[in-house]
């Protein structure tokens, strides 16, 4: 059997088991480039790359919100809908804590730990989307039915 070039994450191993239907993307990671330089180098528009940020309230509760790439998370709407008082982006150590991934290469599905998972409800009316893989410089392409199939989101409208 052939190597695949694309690497087996722990997001990828999850995949897997859950029979997902998906496909692999690499692309040139850029320290501090987000969703812009990805969508840039996968000449995808940065409304279908989807971003997932990792985020706890005020109580220090992790949990993870999936967002499009071009679109700002409110997080006062987000802490309203989920009802604590106040949400914010963790630190990428605590981060890398809760979910075993280096920011930029954060992936929803494989996470260490067992996060509450929030999406932007718009996501799932789009016909394709653009995920991380697990490692930076690496994504995964899908049909947004098969995300909200494999991890159950909560669809919130936090879209700014």
């Amino acid at each position: 059997m052939a190597k695949s070039k694309f690497p087996v994450t722990t997001a990828i191993r999850a995949l897997r088991e859950a029979n997902a239907v998906y496909q692999d993307h690499l692309y040139n990671y850029e320290e501090k480039g987000g969703t812009a330089v990805s969508s840039r180098e996968l000449g995808v528009d940065e409304h279908y790359m989807i971003k997932t940020i990792v985020m706890e309230d005020e109580n220090n509760n992790p949990l993870i919100c999936l967002m499009h790439g071009d679109a700002e998370i409110s997080t006062k709407q987000l802490a309203r809908t989920i009802g604590v008082k106040s949400i914010s982006p963790c630190t990428p150590e605590t981060a890398n804590k809760h979910t075993g991934y280096l920011v930029g290469g954060t992936s929803p599905f494989g996470t260490r730990k067992r996060l509450p998972i929030f999406m932007e409800h718009t996501i799932q009316d789009l016909p394709i989307i653009y995920i991380n893989g697990g490692k930076r410089g690496y994504a995964v392409s899908m049909d947004p039915q098969e995300v909200v199939r494999i991890l159950k989101p909560t669809m919130v409208s936090v879209k700014i």
